[in-house]
């Protein structure tokens, strides 16, 4: 089992990181800055120096993380999870149609972004809506795909939404899930030995002074679908290219009150992956 990350130097210079055994030790990669050239074979690829990463928040010798990938294209996944169901359900006046696709055969899939416009990576900012009154965080497993769906690893995703707006109306979805900063991955790629059962996700957010704001867990064992299947269902008919990420629906949702503020930060933790922690801004801010 092991961990891919990307990093930058202070000339920029970007480099590539395979985890030895050792966790939290990285050996950096010659020859590549792609991903998807060590993916397969994580352990074949590392051949340079060592940089101790820890639980990869920091970086030594000015260092700085990176998203794992340049992911050509991100799609999400939407209730996945029971959780998110009854949330989606509460919030909009159209409760059958998030009812109906949770039992569906066919599960709900959409574009979030495209070329890499809107998504970051670790310790960048993630963006709320300045015409929305109620944005949330969603913590999610992101895949990692390669040729025909393949799942070549799985990553940290936080599909940034509005609740207010894709409440009022679920034909209003692109605008409550795109936009500046709505989406970050990373901060690394992780290449199991085999298909894990199961990963817990903890999403924690925190204000200005350090404060929890709200924070819970969860388990990607309550999902509703397989990530196969989401993937399965993600290519059928609709050409992706290697390297593509999707996102899989999250199970925590943070009771009503709590909408993002600037200032906040959220981190998304999975033990296997490591913690995905971004500031937040307004997206209006970045355009």
């Amino acid at each position: 089992m092991r961990r891919v990350i990307r990093w930058v130097d202070a000339d920029g210079r970007v480099a590539i990181g395979v985890e030895l055994e050792e966790r939290g030790r990285f050996r950096r990669v010659t020859g590549t800055e792609d991903p998807l050239d060590v993916l397969p074979d994580p352990g074949a690829a590392a051949d340079g120096a060592v940089v101790e990463a820890g639980e990869l928040h920091a970086l030594p010798n000015g260092l700085r993380l990176l998203a794992p990938l340049d992911a050509p294209e991100v799609w999400c996944s939407g209730v996945t999870y029971e959780r998110s169901r009854d949330a989606r359900m509460e919030e909009s006046a159209s409760r059958d149609v998030y009812a109906d696709v949770y039992a569906a055969p066919r599960p709900e899939l959409f574009l979030k972004d495209a070329a890499g416009r809107r998504t970051v990576g670790p310790g960048a900012p993630i963006a709320i809506r300045s015409d929305s009154d109620w944005n949330v965080p969603e913590p999610e497993i992101g895949l990692v795909l390669g040729p025909r769906g393949a799942i070549l690893g799985y990553t940290i995703g936080n599909d940034v939404s509005s609740r207010a707006i894709e409440g009022a109306n679920p034909l209003y979805l692109a605008q409550a899930k795109v936009y500046a900063a709505a989406c970050a991955i990373g901060p690394a790629v992780y290449v199991p030995a085999g298909t894990p059962e199961a990963f817990a996700i903890t999403m924690r957010i925190t204000g200005e002074d350090g404060d929890v704001v709200y924070e819970d867990t969860t388990s990607t064992a309550k999902m509703v679908r397989s990530f196969e299947e989401l993937a399965s269902w993600l290519v059928r008919d609709n050409p992706i290219a290697p390297g593509t990420v999707l996102l899989t629906g999250t199970g925590l949702v943070p009771p009503d009150e709590v909408s993002l503020q600037p200032g906040q930060t959220v981190e998304i933790r999975v033990p296997e992956i490591g913690t995905l922690s971004n500031p937040v801004v307004l997206a209006s801010t970045l355009v």
